[in-house]
Formats: C-alpha cells, structure tokens, sequence
C-alpha cells in the first residue's frame, strides 16, 4: 500500500470517529455545548501530547523553531470544538456538522493557494461542487426539525467558524511535519497546547458531566475515541496528503453524522437527503481515486 493510500485511510477512518461526536453529544442535552467541547478536545489533545511526551523531546528544537504555527494551531485547536459544537446545538445535527466540516476543504484549499503558492485543480473543483451539493441537500434535509435547531443562522456562523479554525489547525500542523517534525510531535504539541488553553473553559462549564453516569460516560468516550484515537489517524493521514485533500475526505463526517441521527436519534432523512449522501460518497472516490495512467506513445498526464 502506497503512503498516499494509507493517508487516505487514515483520514476516512478519523471522519468516522468525528461522525459519532454529535449524536453521542445529543445524549447529554443538559450538559452546555462548550463544555463538551472542552472535554473534547481538551482531554483528548492533552492525551495525544502524553503519548507523544518522547517525539516532543527529540524534536523540541525544531518545535520551538516554528512558534508562530504552534501559538497559531493552539488557538485554532481550543476555538474549534466551542464553534463546533455550539453549532450543533443552534442548527440541528446534521447543518452543524455539514457547515462545519463542509466549509474546511474549501478554507484549506484557500490557504494553501495564498500561502503556500499551491494551484487550485480542475479536478479538485469539480470534486468541491459535488461534495458541496451534497451538503446543501444534507441541510435541507434537517431544515424542519425546528425542536432541534433554535437558530439555525447562528449555528451556520458557528459552524463557519469552527471550518475556519479546523482548516487552520490543520495547516499548522503539515506546515509544522514539513519542517522535518515527525506526525506524532506535530500533532502532540498542537493539541497539547490546545488542550491547555481548554482546561479553563471545562473547569468552569464541566459540572454537569458529573451530574449522572451517562454525562460522564458521553465525556469520556467524547476525549477518547473520536478526539484521541481519531486525532491520531488524522495526524498519520497529514504526514501523507496534503491538508485540501484531507479535509475533503472528512466531508464524510457528516455522511456518518447523518446515518446514525436517522438509526439511533430518531431523525428521518427525506429522499433528496439520502441523494446528498451520495454525493458526498462520489466526492470522496472523485477526489481521492488515481488517476488513470495514459499508456498510449505520445499521451501524457496533463500537469
């Protein structure tokens, strides 16, 4: 399996994890959302940086050598989750997640074009429309759910917000993996400080967690499955693509957000809900195939 492969891997299997944050999150409606998201990735960052106490010693020099994407990584990681899950709780599930992850490739690609010199792709722009049709029919599917979605404005510009901030982080981090640190030192002292700067917020909104069993237990899980263990593939998947594409193939986030709302909240996805899905399937397979090789005398791939 090639490197570009298994990155691609590694990232579908992150959006998976980071699929089942808002239906599990709906399962503690008294706790507040930004005390969620501070246990989140909070607790979650702070484990990533023990675990990778030893690849932060062995690359502390070129750590400290880029200071400005470690502060800038480390705010973008703490604002993310408060956006983000804030956003799911003014916009329903599905808008939330959808703005949130669907605004990022978009944001990525941007950043890396006006940074870093990289050119946009015709085919990463046909790929972009498929996925964002997908997520606007997506939307619409949960338009209704008025109970769900107190305000749904609000919860859009959270969700940008938290877009924003999630393509950031991850630039920070490749930046940061192209200067020679290794996935794990990268990711470890981003969220490692991200998790720092969240600890505040989870003192003085987290009491609720320990109100009953079942908001501990949805903390818990919220720290150590999707925030930790999916953190850690994303983290394996940047060292091997590039951030555009990595955040593209987490457009599937909200393709898992949007099945388990319907198996296990409850939520019915109309027909054109279910066409979204798709689309935002072909997206994936559109951005991530190779491309076919041209074996034909004279043809080449065009650059």
């Amino acid at each position: 399996m090639s490197a570009h492969s298994a990155g691609v891997i590694f990232c579908l299997v992150a959006a998976t994890l980071w699929g089942t944050t808002g239906t599990v999150a709906s399962l503690a409606p008294e706790v507040p959302a930004i005390a969620i998201g501070a246990a989140a990735m909070g607790v979650g960052g702070l484990l990533q940086a023990l675990i990778a106490l030893g690849a932060m010693r062995r690359a502390r020099a070129a750590l400290l050598a880029n200071p400005m994407l470690l502060a800038l990584g480390a705010v973008a990681v703490a604002i993310y989750p408060l956006a983000f899950y804030s956003s799911m709780r003014m916009a329903g599930v599905t808008i939330g997640t959808v703005i949130s992850i669907g605004s990022a490739p978009l944001i990525s690609a941007l950043i890396e074009n006006r940074l870093d010199g990289q050119r946009l792709t015709a085919r990463w722009a046909v790929g972009a429309a498929i996925g964002l049709l997908g997520m606007g029919l997506l939307s619409m599917a949960e338009g209704g759910h008025h109970d769900l979605a107190p305000n749904v404005p609000l919860g859009v510009g959270l969700g940008l917000v938290a877009g924003g901030t999630y393509a950031a982080y991850s630039w920070c981090a490749r930046r940061i993996m192209q200067s020679g640190v290794r996935s794990r030192a990268a990711m470890g002292a981003i969220f490692g400080l991200g998790g720092l700067l969240l600890m505040p917020v989870l003192a003085l909104s987290g009491g609720a967690f320990l109100g009953s069993a079942g908001n501990f237990a949805v903390g818990a899980y919220m720290a150590l499955v999707p925030m930790f263990l999916g953190y850690v593939a994303f983290g394996l998947g940047l060292a091997a693509i590039s951030t555009s594409l990595a955040t593209t193939i987490t457009l599937f986030e909200p393709v898992v957000a949007a099945i388990l709302a319907v198996v296990i909240v409850g939520e019915r996805l109309p027909a054109h809900g279910w066409v979204g899905v798709g689309l935002i399937v072909a997206c994936l397979f559109w951005t991530t195939a190779p491309l076919p090789r041209l074996r034909r005398a004279g043809m080449r791939r065009p650059p």
